[in-house]
């Protein structure tokens, strides 16, 4: 490999010796011109693409410092609203409250309670929907499944419900 460098590098400066001054200043002349032209074009590609950049990520920046900043302020209100408190009250009777509220006393079949933090309930006939939004409202009371059963029933959307609703922490 280095023998065959050798040999070009003898070659070119054999055929660039025997060039005449004028053409040897010429060759340069159009090398330097062409190295010049290719630089001034790398140097305005780059600054082109710089300021693509720019334009492109002000925006976005911007927008993710907004987000930011609705979430920091987010934060701060829920760190200052007060917690929920935990219902004292007995959970059967809890449960039975918020199955009212939700207009399901009549798909509520029974309601055992094992303890003061601990209950079993049967749901009849009860839509699914239902039943989701009956569990969020009693997640808000800190009251959670620790077990569930739910069998589909003929009619789309209808289900029977074998639960027990526990209190964090406590069974």
């Amino acid at each position: 490999m280095k023998a065959q460098a050798r040999v070009l590098h003898a070659r070119f400066i054999s055929s660039w010796q025997a060039c005449s001054h004028g053409v040897r200043l010429l060759i340069a002349s159009v090398a330097v011109a062409v190295s010049l032209g290719f630089c001034l074009w790398f140097i305005q590609s780059v600054d082109r693409l710089r300021l693509e950049l720019r334009t492109a990520t002000i925006p976005a920046s911007r927008e993710r410092a907004r987000l930011l900043d609705m979430h920091a302020a987010e934060y701060q209100r829920l760190r200052a609203a007060p917690q929920a408190t935990v219902s004292q009250t007995d959970l059967r009777v809890l449960v039975q409250t918020q199955a009212g509220t939700a207009g399901l006393t009549k798909a509520l079949l029974s309601t055992e309670a094992a303890d003061a933090n601990q209950v079993k309930v049967v749901f009849g006939s009860i839509a699914f929907a239902d039943w989701l939004s009956l569990i969020v409202n009693l997640a808000a009371q800190k009251v959670h499944v620790e077990t569930c059963r739910i069998e589909a029933l003929g009619t789309p959307g209808l289900v029977s419900i074998s639960a027990t609703l526990v209190r964090p922490g406590q069974k």
